[in-house]
C-alpha cells in the first residue's frame, strides 16, 4: 500500500467538498478548485477526512494512488492558505512592472516583454522592481506560470543574469583567463 496514499487528508473548517462520480470539487475561503481523479482510485469523505483508496493492485493504479492523495491535499491547502512563488530578476536594467492582468518585463532585449497572467494567478512587484511575487490557489498553474516567466530569460551561466526562483543556487562558470 502506498505510504502517502493511505494517509487521510484532513478537512479544515470552512472547506466544503463535493464528490460526483470521478469529480471532486473543493470550495474554501480563497476560492474553488475541481479535478477529475483517475478511474482506478476511489475517494470518500468521512467526517473531517478524505480517504483515498484504490480498486486493484495493477501497477498503474498503485502509481496513481499516492498522486491522487497528493493532488487532493494540494487542492485543500490551496483553497485555505494559497500558494506563493517568488522570482528574482538579476541584471543591470532588468525589471518588472505589473499593469492590470499582465506583467511588463525589461530583460535586456530590444523591446519590453508583456506576459499575460492566467485567471487565478496574481502578481506583485517590490519597490526596486526586481522581485516578483506570484500568488494563487492552484499549485500546478502557479508553478507553470513561474516556469514560463523564468524561461523568458533563464539565468546566464557566467554572470547569473536573468530571472531565477528566489533561493535558487546557481553554479557559475569561471570564464576565460588571460594569456600568459
Amino acid at each position: 500500500m502506498s505510504r502517502i496514499g493511505k494517509k487521510p487528508v484532513e478537512i479544515p473548517a470552512g472547506v466544503d467538498i463535493k464528490l460526483s462520480g470521478n469529480d471532486i470539487k473543493i470550495k474554501g475561503p480563497k476560492g474553488e478548485l475541481n479535478w477529475s481523479f483517475p478511474d482506478g482510485t476511489n475517494v470518500s469523505v468521512q467526517e473531517k477526512e478524505i480517504i483515498v483508496g484504490r480498486r486493484d493492485d495493477v501497477k498503474q493504479t498503485r502509481a496513481l494512488h499516492g498522486l491522487t492523495r497528493s493532488l487532493i491535499f494540494n487542492m485543500v491547502e490551496g483553497v485555505t492558505k494559497g500558494y506563493q512563488r517568488v522570482l528574482d530578476i538579476v541584471g543591470v536594467g532588468y525589471r518588472a512592472q505589473v499593469q492590470g492582468g499582465k506583467i511588463v518585463l525589461s530583460l535586456g532585449y530590444s523591446h519590453p516583454i508583456e506576459f499575460q497572467l492566467p485567471d487565478g494567478v496574481t502578481a506583485a512587484v517590490d519597490q526596486k522592481q526586481v522581485q516578483l511575487t506570484l500568488t494563487g490557489i492552484d499549485k500546478q498553474k502557479l508553478g507553470q506560470v513561474a516556469a514560463n516567466l523564468r524561461s523568458l530569460r533563464s539565468p546566464d551561466a557566467y554572470k547569473g543574469k536573468g530571472v531565477r526562483y528566489s533561493g535558487e543556487r546557481l553554479k557559475l562558470k569561471v570564464g576565460k583567463t588571460g594569456k600568459k
